[in-house]
């Protein structure tokens, strides 16, 4: 059966940065920025971004062109006759039902809050009582099941569409809209009142603060989301390459990708920190920025029932576009490896996957005494397998297997990545590749599990 392609290069690019773009760009990044010396960080991550997470993903993409397959058997494809590497194929594979495992109940949570501000929850209760929304949201083990579960069966059905029909025609009208969503909500925030001064913590730079917390923290925060906001290391980005055309280098397409990622990231600040500052509410990170401060901001908005709505709706489609090119990656290894059709693909990923996400719900409630990594909860503990170990280990892996003899070798990586229009990749890299590259991921996995 003839291998379906992209059928245009923006379906390919937003699909990609669709992928990309997810709830770490909204909850992690402008906090990081507004914590580090504003657009100081915003510098070094630029930096970063380009040094270790552009390489990476041409890297990604090029096993899946040059191969046209799915993870485990573009490692076959490529790898020298007698050699392992199709075995990292599984664990890329492992690694990305982990991340659903999770991923899907936070999707879920802002799928969640967006029916809250729809039906009007927030408007009936004091802003004191908005933690008490989120602790009752997670004592409700059927609420959290019935939105994780429209997440990951609307997911499946996208992706059951196919990839043109599916994948790449939902996630073009998503991204569209999210784009759009995102402009108008940081338009209305720099608009409220004493907003500029919030626009100003978050990306003047700040030297007294880099000061403070030191060079090298900035330098490290930077380094390590840069590789992380593109989620590379477990094929998600891989499965792209192998539906593209060669009409565009790989080097050139990952930059507009980097773009549309930073962009996201940049303008999410833009919405959250003038809107904190004008009503006097201390931005914070992770859950408690989505789910207790921006809650409070929103209440005491003009219209605010619109804009919460709005936001979440962003959120949403944020999550939904990372869920979506998982679960397609999912379903492509599963018609590769096992020669079952798409409808059958679909339907046994979708079950697996609601089964293995009732874990990561059952930990916030009836197994909230339950720890394990380090003390961890079940959703740290799959997150932290993900972040810390697969995703690094992973990037290393593609990174070797890309610039050695005994892999796909350097030579046809660099022919792979420069057919087409485009920015090509230099040839002069190849040292940077292999001795410097290896080592700013190493310092990564050893950060990470510290």
């Amino acid at each position: 059966m003839k291998r379906e392609s992209f059928k245009s290069r923006i379906g390919f690019i937003l699909v990609s940065a669709g992928c990309a773009i997810g709830i770490g760009n909204v909850w992690k990044f402008p906090y990081l920025v507004g914590q580090n010396g504003g657009g100081i960080f915003v510098l070094f991550y630029l930096c970063f971004l380009l040094l270790i997470g552009l390489p990476i993903l041409t890297m990604e993409l090029a096993v899946g062109r040059a191969s046209k397959k799915s993870v485990v058997k573009a490692y076959e494809v490529l790898e020298p006759k007698g050699t392992k590497w199709h075995l990292h194929g599984w664990v890329c594979i492992l690694g990305c039902y982990l991340l659903m495992m999770y991923y899907t109940t936070v999707s879920g949570w802002m799928l969640s809050y967006f029916f809250k501000f729809a039906f009007g929850t927030f408007s009936k209760i004091d802003p004191s009582q908005v933690e008490n929304i989120f602790g009752t949201m997670l004592s409700r083990p059927e609420e959290m099941t019935l939105c994780m579960a429209i997440t990951v069966i609307g997911g499946f059905l996208v992706c059951s569409l196919g990839l043109q029909k599916g994948l790449e025609k939902i996630t073009t009208i998503m991204m569209a809209c999210l784009l759009l969503l995102i402009i108008v909500l940081a338009v209305h925030s720099l608009m409220l009142p004493g907003a500029l001064e919030g626009a100003k913590f978050y990306l003047f730079p700040n030297p007294e603060k880099v000061k403070e917390i030191g060079l090298f923290h900035v330098i490290s925060q930077a380094m390590n989301q840069a590789f992380f906001t593109l989620s590379l290391g477990v094929a998600a980005m891989e499965i792209f390459g192998s539906y593209m055309s060669e009409d565009y280098s790989l080097t050139g397409e990952g930059i507009r990708i980097c773009a549309l990622d930073t962009f996201v990231a940049i303008l999410s600040g833009l919405i959250i920190f003038p809107a904190c500052f004008s009503f006097h509410v201390e931005p914070n990170a992770g859950p408690p920025l989505i789910f207790f401060t921006l809650p409070r901001v929103f209440m005491h908005m003009a219209g605010g029932r619109i804009w919460g709505s709005l936001f979440f709706v962003f959120m949403t489609f944020a999550s939904f576009s990372t869920v979506i090119a998982v679960f397609e990656n999912l379903i492509s290894t599963s018609i590769d490896n096992f020669h079952w059709d798409r409808k059958k693909a679909v339907i046994v990923n979708c079950i697996l996957i609601l089964v293995l996400s009732i874990p990561c719900i059952l930990g916030y409630n009836l197994w909230k005494d339950l720890k394990l990594i380090g003390g961890r909860d079940i959703l740290d503990s799959e997150d932290f397998i993900v972040s810390n170990l697969i995703l690094p280990i992973g990037s290393l892996v593609y990174l070797l297997f890309c610039v050695s003899k005994w892999g796909m070798g350097f030579p046809r990586y660099l022919e792979e990545c420069n057919k087409g229009e485009g920015v090509k990749m230099p040839a002069f890299l190849l040292n940077y590749f292999r001795f410097v590259l290896p080592i700013f991921i190493l310092l990564l996995l050893f950060q990470g599990l510290l």
